[in-house]
C-alpha cells in the first residue's frame, strides 16, 4: 500500500465509520471527532482513548478512518530521525507506566547508541490490584499501539518489537494477534513498510502474572527466557537491554499519545495538562465511588474533581476518606487533600505516586491499618525473592500489620514498622521493592491515630474492619429464635427459646455465621 491507497482507504474507511455508527451512544463534534455520551464522559478529556468504544478494535479499516497509520507515514517519509525524536522531546511526554521518564530523551539516548540491533518493548503487563488502563486500549484500540511502536523504531533506527502482555489478558492478546495480522497485510508492518527501506516487524509475548515482571529489566529477563527478576542497574536499557542491545520500553498508554502527538504536533499535546506534566492520564477509578471506570483527564485535574465530578461522589452517601493511587506501591491520601492536582510532581509531595493509573476510593468504613495489610500482603506475596530487604522486609512489615490488627501488638511495634519501612526503601534493589512500603509510609503520616488505637489498652478498630479487636454481641430485642445457635460452629451461644441469647466471647471465633444469619438483625460487632 502506498501514500495515495492509504488516503482513499481512509475516506473510504470514514465514510463507512459513518454508516455504522450508533449516534444513541455517539455523536460527532464540530472538529470531526467522535466521542461518547453520557454524562460520565462530559468532564474527561479523551486522548489515549479517543478511539475507545468508538471504533471496531478487530477493524483496521475503522482505525484508518481516524487517521490511522497517517502519524507512521509522516514519519517514514516527512521527518527524518531526528526530527520524530525532536518532536516526543518538545512535547514534554512523560511515561505513563508510573517513573514519568521523558520519553523524548529515553527514545534519544538509543537513536544516539552506534549498534545496528535495537529494539522496542512494548510493557502491557499490568498487574496493579483494580488497574484495567492497558487492558482497555489494548483490547478496544490495538493499532494505536502497533503504529506508535513502528513510529518509535524508525525514530532509533529498530526493526524488531515485542509486546509483553500478560497471559490472563485473552481478549487483549487476541485482539493484538488480529491487528498485527491486518498490518502485515496492508504492509504497515513487515519488511518494506509503505514501498519503503524501512522495516519493522512485532511480536506477541505472553508473561504469567509475575506482578514483577512490570519492572523493565525483570520483563526483559523474561523475555529472554530466565526467571523474570530484575538486573543490577549498571547500564541504562537505552545502553544495554534486551539481549544486551539498545532497548526502549515504554508502557501501552505512552504508546497510545505518539500518533497523535506526530500528527498534530508538540504545541498541541502541551496545550493540555501542567508545564511539567503535559497532556492526559488515564485512571481505573474504582473502590468507594458510585460511578467506577475508566477516566482520562488533564494531567493537574484534582483528585476531588474526579471523585466527585466524574465518578458522582461515594456509594451510599458515606463520607470519603481516602484515595489510594499508584497501586500496591501507591500511597493513601487523605479527604482532606483532595484538592491537590494529579500529576508527577503534586502526588509526590503529598508522599504518593502517579503509578500506572489505579485510584481506589476508600470511605469512612475503611479501615486504613487494614488497607495497608492489604497491598503488603500482595507485595510479599509477588516479591521475586532477588534481594533481601524486599524479601524478607516485607514478609516483616506485613507480620506486624497482621499483629496490629489482631491486637497483638503494641507502641513499640509501631516505631519498628516506621523503622524497617524506611530501611525496606531505602535498601531494596528495584523500583517495586523501594516502593513496596508506601502504604504503610502514607497510612502512618496521615491517619496515625487509627494506629494508636489498635494498639492502646482498649485495642480497638474505629472502622470496626478489624474483626479480631471486635465482639460479636446479641441486642435486647432478640427473639430467641434459636437459628444463631444452630449455626454456631464452635458452640459458643447459649440461651433458651424465645429469651434473649447470649454470646460467650471466649469460645466465639468470629466467623460472622451469627450475624449474617439472624432474621431480625439482633447482632452487631462492637
Amino acid at each position: 500500500m502506498n501514500k495515495k491507497e492509504l488516503l482513499d482507504l481512509k475516506e473510504k474507511s470514514l465514510a463507512e465509520l459513518r454508516e455504522k455508527i450508533d449516534y444513541s451512544k455517539i455523536y460527532e463534534d464540530d472538529k470531526g471527532d467522535f466521542k461518547l455520551k453520557g454524562d460520565f464522559f462530559e468532564n474527561q478529556k479523551r486522548l489515549v482513548l479517543k478511539n475507545c468504544g468508538i471504533i471496531d478494535p478487530s477493524s483496521i479499516e475503522d482505525y484508518i478512518g481516524l487517521d490511522g497509520y497517517k502519524a507512521l507515514y509522516k514519519a517514514i517519509f516527512e521527518l527524518d530521525r531526528k526530527e520524530i525524536i525532536d518532536i516526543v522531546k518538545d512535547s514534554g511526554l512523560r511515561g505513563r507506566g508510573g517513573a514519568g521518564f521523558p520519553t523524548g530523551r529515553k527514545w534519544e539516548a538509543a537513536f544516539l547508541q552506534d549498534t545496528d540491533i535495537k529494539y522496542i518493548i512494548c510493557n502491557a503487563d499490568e498487574g496493579d490490584p483494580g488497574a484495567f488502563m492497558d487492558r482497555s486500549v489494548l483490547e478496544l484500540d490495538p493499532h494505536s499501539v502497533l503504529e506508535a511502536m513502528a513510529i518509535c523504531a524508525r525514530a532509533i533506527g529498530s526493526n524488531k518489537g515485542f509486546i509483553y502482555v500478560r497471559a490472563e489478558y485473552p481478549k487483549a492478546v487476541r485482539a493484538l494477534e488480529i491487528a498485527i495480522d491486518q498490518a502485515k497485510k496492508y504492509n504497515l508492518l513487515g519488511d518494506n513498510i509503505l514501498g519503503s527501506d524501512f522495516s519493522f516487524d512485532i511480536e506477541l509475548r505472553l508473561g504469567a502474572g509475575a506482578f514483577v515482571c512490570g519492572e523493565g529489566t525483570a520483563l526483559m529477563e523474561s523475555i529472554e527466557g530466565r526467571r523474570g527478576m530484575p538486573r543490577n542497574k549498571e547500564y541504562r536499557t537505552t545502553v544495554r537491554g534486551l539481549w544486551g542491545k539498545p532497548t526502549v520500553i515504554n508502557n501501552v498508554e505512552t504508546f497510545a499519545n505518539i500518533a497523535q502527538i506526530i500528527n498534530k504536533g508538540s504545541a498541541w499535546f502541551r496545550s493540555f495538562g501542567t508545564e511539567k506534566s503535559p497532556g492526559t492520564k488515564v485512571f481505573a477509578l474504582s473502590g468507594k465511588v458510585k460511578n467506577a471506570g475508566l477516566v482520562e483527564v488533564e494531567m493537574g485535574t484534582s483528585i476531588d474533581q474526579i471523585v466527585y465530578d466524574i465518578g458522582k461522589g461515594i456509594q451510599n452517601d458515606k463520607d470519603a476518606k481516602a484515595v489510594q493511587t499508584g497501586g500496591p506501591s501507591g500511597g493513601c491520601i487523605p479527604k482532606r487533600l483532595f484538592d491537590t492536582a494529579c500529576d508527577f510532581e503534586s502526588l509526590g509531595a503529598i508522599g504518593s505516586i502517579m503509578g500506572s493509573g489505579g485510584m481506589v476510593v476508600m470511605d469512612e468504613d475503611d479501615c486504613m491499618v487494614d488497607v495497608a495489610r492489604f497491598f503488603l500482603e500482595f507485595s510479599v506475596d509477588e516479591s521475586c525473592g532477588k534481594c533481601t530487604p524486599c524479601r524478607i522486609g516485607n514478609k516483616r512489615l506485613f507480620e506486624m500489620l497482621d499483629d496490629i490488627t489482631k491486637g497483638k501488638a503494641n507502641h513499640e511495634t509501631l516505631d519498628k514498622l516506621e523503622e524497617l519501612s524506611e530501611i525496606v526503601s531505602e535498601a531494596s534493589l528495584c523500583g517495586l521493592g523501594k516502593s513496596s512500603p508506601n502504604p504503610i509510609i502514607s497510612t502512618m503520616r496521615y491517619f496515625y491515630d487509627e494506629y494508636e488505637a489498635h494498639v492502646n489498652e482498649n485495642k480497638t478498630c474505629p472502622s470496626k474492619r478489624c474483626i479480631s479487636l471486635l465482639n460479636y454481641t446479641i441486642g435486647e430485642d432478640c427473639i430467641g429464635c434459636g437459628k444463631c445457635k444452630r449455626l454456631c460452629p464452635n458452640e459458643a451461644i447459649a440461651g433458651e427459646a424465645r429469651k434473649k441469647h447470649e454470646i460467650n466471647q471466649d469460645k466465639c471465633i468470629k466467623c460472622g455465621q451469627c450475624k449474617d444469619n439472624c432474621p431480625i438483625n439482633a447482632i452487631a460487632l462492637a
